[in-house]
């Protein structure tokens, strides 16, 4: 078995058995968390934008 072969298999066999702890719903709770994460710090930046405008004037 050649080198390259060995560390091929044990990262495909790493990779299998991180896959396997995952859920879908664990997948699914991370990805809404980052949407909400995005929106907020969006909607954050926005109103603390126009607040500084307003203080400007």
């Amino acid at each position: 078995m050649k080198w390259n072969d060995m560390r091929i298999g044990t990262l495909g066999g790493t990779l299998c058995s991180i896959w396997a702890s995952f859920s879908l719903g664990d997948v699914l709770q991370t990805a809404l968390m980052a949407v909400v994460g995005t929106v907020v710090s969006f909607v954050t930046s926005r109103v603390l934008g126009k607040c500084r405008m307003k203080n400007r004037d």
